[in-house]
């Protein structure tokens, strides 16, 4: 088996550290919202509290996935989307969640949401101002804890849920789940205190209502999702409520930040089996070809050790210890003579 010298070696650790490096960066966001995003404000942990409940979760990046899996027993999961649904996309969420599928749309303060619910045939709607609570929070009136919960399979024993800059709802007719205290108020000029025009009153942050043979879940605060805000009281419970009876889960960001390089390939691999035995092919090519390379390199440094140098100073050796009498001059000249001599046979031959 060859040896490698240490120069090689160093040169190949820092390949490994290289591709490590970036795998690493090809496969992780620090997008807000983003499946891949471990951090704080990303929603990574979402798909193991899908696990723990026994639901198979599935990160969307196209709503044409929608068709490809049975509404009824599946949950789909919008973030405040970044950009509007097209007309074509809104019509296959409308038709998931009217046969049979729950839809969930958590928005604050972008267009996005509302033009979804519209769409889907939903008639609450997110209002858009943050809300506020000078009593009931978590540090922070900006942090509002939810207190007033209507206990049912959907908020998973939730007795509350914390919210984190988030807005409040218009039912419209919906089924009101949860609601802020009754100290909570609208900042409807955004000067973080409450003012004359400015009411203390209960406000409706969750709400459900039934399309076609499935529901929709509003939520008015995406960061109850985020990994940060699943460690605060009943929002973990909540999650783990919407997700449970369902043995599917998708996760739609579609609409949400950019997809890492890397998981944006392995997804797209992953839905085209011609694609698959392509890169398969690809990879079985580039193999062979590395691995002839690497036994010619091999071949190559087993002919360097014996080549003419190698030969040259054997031979000055065996005469030297043959003749110790011999002066360095005529080693050389014998040398010359011999190895002379030894070029011309093989060039007669």
């Amino acid at each position: 088996m060859a040896r490698w010298d240490r120069p090689t070696l160093v040169a190949v650790a820092l390949a490994v550290c290289l591709a490590a490096t970036i795998l690493w960066a090809g496969s992780t966001s620090v997008a807000g919202f983003s499946a891949y995003n471990s951090e704080w404000n990303g929603t990574a942990d979402l798909r193991g509290h899908a696990d723990a409940v026994g639901a198979e979760a599935t990160v969307v990046t196209d709503t044409a996935q929608y068709g490809g899996v049975p509404p009824s027993g599946t949950v789909a999961v919008v973030l405040s989307p970044d950009s509007p649904y097209t007309d074509a996309e809104t019509e296959r969420l409308r038709e998931f969640v009217r046969r049979g599928g729950t839809l969930v749309i958590a928005e604050d303060f972008g267009s996005n949401g509302n033009a979804l619910l519209e769409g889907v045939g939903a008639s609450t709607r997110i209002d858009g101002r943050l809300v506020r609570d000078e009593r009931n929070n978590f540090r922070s009136p900006n942090l509002v804890v939810a207190t007033e919960v209507n206990q049912s399979g959907l908020t998973g024993g939730a007795d509350q849920l914390t919210l984190n800059y988030g807005s409040v709802l218009e039912p419209n007719g919906a089924r009101v789940v949860v609601e802020t205290s009754s100290f909570a108020y609208v900042d409807e000029n955004g000067n973080g205190a409450l003012d004359d025009e400015e009411s203390l009153e209960r406000r409706p942050v969750v709400t459900v209502e039934r399309i076609g043979d499935g529901r929709a879940v509003v939520v008015s605060d995406p960061s109850v999702f985020i990994n940060g805000m699943l460690e605060k009281d009943g929002n973990a419970r909540f999650t783990r409520g919407v997700f449970s009876g369902h043995e599917r889960v998708l996760l739609d960001y579609s609409h949400v930040g950019e997809t890492p390089p890397f998981v944006a390939a392995v997804l797209t691999l992953r839905r085209s089996p011609l694609l698959q035995g392509t890169v398969g092919l690809a990879a079985l090519g580039v193999i062979l070809v590395v691995s002839a390379r690497v036994s010619a390199a091999r071949s190559g440094r087993g002919r360097t050790n014996d080549g003419p140098r190698a030969s040259r100073e054997r031979l000055r050796r065996g005469l030297a210890n043959r003749h110790p009498d011999w002066d360095p001059g005529r080693l050389d000249r014998v040398m010359q003579e011999i190895m002379t001599d030894e070029s011309e046979q093989g060039d007669d031959d």
